[in-house]
């Protein structure tokens, strides 16, 4: 089936305002974890994988979750002496609508051992927060 090129700019409009409003009919109220680092310029800071979420496997990225506190478990950089990085367990209080930039911290660039620690938070841009119950 062949468009009339005049028919093409209608239909892509039709598209474009379908979409949109599907996605501004929608409640998204998630917070949002990343493994990446946010600041490029700390030398000590190393991005993670994340690999649990309050004891429930994940393969997602960005990790959505909802507000509270949660159990995190991440996997940290390779070392000197281990081919796969180790993993750490943190609790976060997760606010509502805010996106969590996790990284390691290793004293230096040969030390398996490492902290997590949030590298950067900010606000989800389109987010509604829950309502309170």
């Amino acid at each position: 089936m062949r468009l009339v090129p005049s028919l093409l700019p209608r239909v892509a409009v039709i598209a474009c305002t379908a979409a949109l409003s599907a996605c501004a009919s929608t409640d998204y109220h998630f917070s949002q974890l990343y493994g990446t680092r946010y600041y490029r310029t700390p030398i000590d800071t190393y991005p993670v994988t994340i690999v649990r979420v309050d004891g429930k496997d994940t393969l997602m990225s960005p990790v959505l979750v909802d507000p509270g506190v949660r159990k995190i478990v991440v996997q940290g950089p390779r070392g000197a002496a281990s081919h796969l990085g180790e993993e750490r367990a943190i609790s976060l209080d997760v606010r509502p609508c805010t996106r969590y930039y996790l990284v390691a911290v290793r004293p230096n660039k040969l030390a398996s051992d490492f902290d997590v620690r949030v590298d950067y938070e900010e606000a989800v841009g389109g987010c509604t927060p829950p309502a309170a119950s």
